[in-house]
């Protein structure tokens, strides 16, 4: 398991309500899907998250499935909604 940071820019930053969080996960799913779980009161949290597209530690996440990235210890995720450029 790794420990980094997650950040969130324009909607996804408003619907966490925080620009950065920390993760702990071995894998980029593993990180997405504490992040719900920490944001499960905002249904607006889930819907901006299904529409990002992901940069882990500056290199495109693209069409892979999110299990299979993994993540290291120290890294960035970079969760872009559409508006900043996350089309999917």
């Amino acid at each position: 398991m790794a420990s980094g940071t997650i950040r969130y820019w324009a909607a996804a930053k408003a619907a966490a309500g925080t620009a950065e969080e920390p993760y702990e996960a071995a894998s980029l799913g593993e990180a997405l899907d504490a992040a719900r779980r920490r944001h499960a009161g905002s249904a607006e949290f889930a819907a901006v998250l299904a529409r990002c597209a992901f940069l882990v530690d500056g290199a495109q996440v693209g069409g892979r499935e999110h299990d299979s990235v993994p993540l290291t210890e120290g890294g960035t995720v970079e969760v872009l909604p559409p508006f900043a450029g996350g089309a999917r």
